[in-house]
C-alpha cells in the first residue's frame, strides 16, 4: 500500500499539471458559450413562488424587492414581524402579485418545517427557496463564554437554519424543477479574525451545498453566493453579544472592514436573481472580491500576516485602536466608501 501512495506522489502531480494545460482553455471557452445560453434562456420568475429567509433587511429585503419587481411571489419569513410587513408592503407595489408574513426563527427546526408548510398550503407550490438569514459575533475565540452558546447560536442560524429549511423544501422543489439560492460569505475563505464561528458556518455552507447538489442532480439547481462587504446590518455592525442581545458596535465593524468598499445590497440582489434565474453555480458578489481567493489559495502566509498587522492594536491597547481602524480614520474614506444606510448606528426593531 505505501509503495502505491509513492507511486501517486509521484504521477498526481504531474498528471494533473499538463491535465490543466490541455483542459482548461477549452472547458473555459465551453463554460463561456454555456454562460451565454443560460443568459438568452434564463428563467422568468413571474408567478413564481419565492420563499426568503432573513427577509428583514440587508440583502434579504432588496431580494424581495428585486423578485417583486419580476412579478413573483414571495413568502417572507423572519423575526421582525412589523418590518417584514412593511417590506411585503413595498414588494407588492413594485409589482409581486401575492406576498405572505411568516414569522420564524430559523434556529428552531419546528419553525423552519412551518414556514415551508404554510409558504405550500397558500400557493400550493414552491419554486425558488433563498436560505439568506444569517448572524455574526465579533469575539475572539479565547473570550468566549465557557458554555460555547455564543457560538452555538451562530451556527444554528447560519448553517443548521439553512440545512432545516432546505429539508423540508427539497421534496416541493423537486416536484417543480426548482431552485435553491444559498447565501455563503468570502468570509468562508478570507478568514478575518474575531469570527472565526462565523467563517467556518459559512464554509460548512459552502461545503453542505456542494454535496447536496451532487446528490440531487439536475432536479434542483444551486447556487452558492458568496459575498463579500455588502450594505447589511452586519456591515453596519449589529453584533451578536456574549448575553445573547444582538448590539451595534460601529468602531468594530470599522476595525473588521476598515476602508475596503461596501457594495449596495440592492445590487448585490440584482445580481444574485439574474444568477439564480441563470442556474449559475457560484456567485460572487462584488465580482472583483474573487481575487481574494487566488490570494487566499496561492499566498495564505501573505494573508494572515497582513490580518495580524492590521486587524490587532499593540498589547495592552483597545481593539478598536488597531491600523485598520486607523487608516479607516485618518484618510476619511468611511464617508466614500461606506454606504450612508451603516453610518447610522440605528437599526430596525419591532
Amino acid at each position: 500500500m505505501d509503495l502505491i501512495h509513492k507511486f501517486l506522489n509521484l504521477v498526481a502531480p504531474t498528471f494533473t499539471f499538463f491535465s490543466f494545460v490541455f483542459l482548461l482553455p477549452p472547458f473555459y471557452f465551453f463554460n463561456f458559450f454555456l454562460s451565454i445560453l443560460r443568459s438568452v434562456f434564463s428563467e422568468n420568475v413571474a408567478r413564481k413562488v419565492i420563499v426568503i429567509t432573513g427577509a428583514s433587511s440587508g440583502i434579504g429585503e432588496h431580494l424581495a424587492y428585486e423578485y417583486g419587481r419580476r412579478g413573483a411571489r414571495l413568502a417572507l419569513t423572519a423575526r421582525r414581524e412589523k418590518s417584514l410587513q412593511e417590506i411585503a408592503d413595498r414588494a407588492r407595489d413594485l409589482g409581486s402579485p401575492d406576498v405572505i408574513v411568516i414569522r420564524a426563527d430559523v434556529s428552531k427546526v419546528d419553525d423552519c418545517r412551518r414556514l415551508v408548510e404554510e409558504t405550500v398550503n397558500h400557493f400550493g407550490r414552491l419554486d425558488h427557496l433563498v436560505n439568506n438569514a444569517g448572524i455574526n459575533t465579533v469575539c475572539m475565540f479565547e473570550d468566549a463564554p465557557p458554555d460555547m452558546s455564543l457560538f452555538r447560536a451562530i451556527m444554528d442560524t447560519n448553517f443548521w437554519g439553512s440545512v432545516y429549511t432546505t429539508r423540508f423544501a427539497v421534496p416541493h422543489l423537486k416536484n417543480s424543477k426548482g431552485k435553491i439560492v444559498v447565501m455563503s460569505s468570502a468570509a468562508s475563505w478570507m478568514n478575518d479574525p474575531r469570527t472565526s464561528v462565523y467563517n467556518a458556518s459559512k464554509a460548512a455552507l459552502t461545503a453542505f451545498f456542494d454535496t447536496l447538489r451532487i446528490e440531487l442532480g439536475s432536479e434542483v439547481k444551486i447556487t452558492i453566493v458568496t459575498p463579500g462587504f455588502i450594505e447589511s446590518e452586519i456591515t453596519q455592525g449589529k453584533f451578536l453579544q456574549r448575553d445573547g442581545n444582538m448590539e451595534v458596535q460601529q468602531d468594530m465593524r470599522d476595525v473588521q472592514v476598515s476602508s475596503i468598499p461596501v457594495a449596495s445590497a440592492s445590487g448585490c440582489a440584482q445580481a444574485i436573481v439574474n444568477s439564480a434565474s441563470k442556474g449559475d453555480r457560484y456567485l460572487t458578489q462584488p465580482s472583483w472580491f474573487r481575487v481574494t481567493y487566488l490570494w487566499k489559495m496561492f499566498f495564505p502566509e501573505l494573508v494572515e500576516w497582513g490580518y495580524i498587522l492590521s486587524h490587532f492594536s499593540r498589547p495592552g491597547a483597545p481593539h478598536q485602536q488597531a491600523p485598520s481602524k486607523k487608516i479607516l480614520d485618518f484618510t476619511g474614506l468611511k464617508n466614500v466608501v461606506y454606504p450612508s444606510s451603516i453610518q447610522s448606528p440605528e437599526i430596525k426593531t419591532d
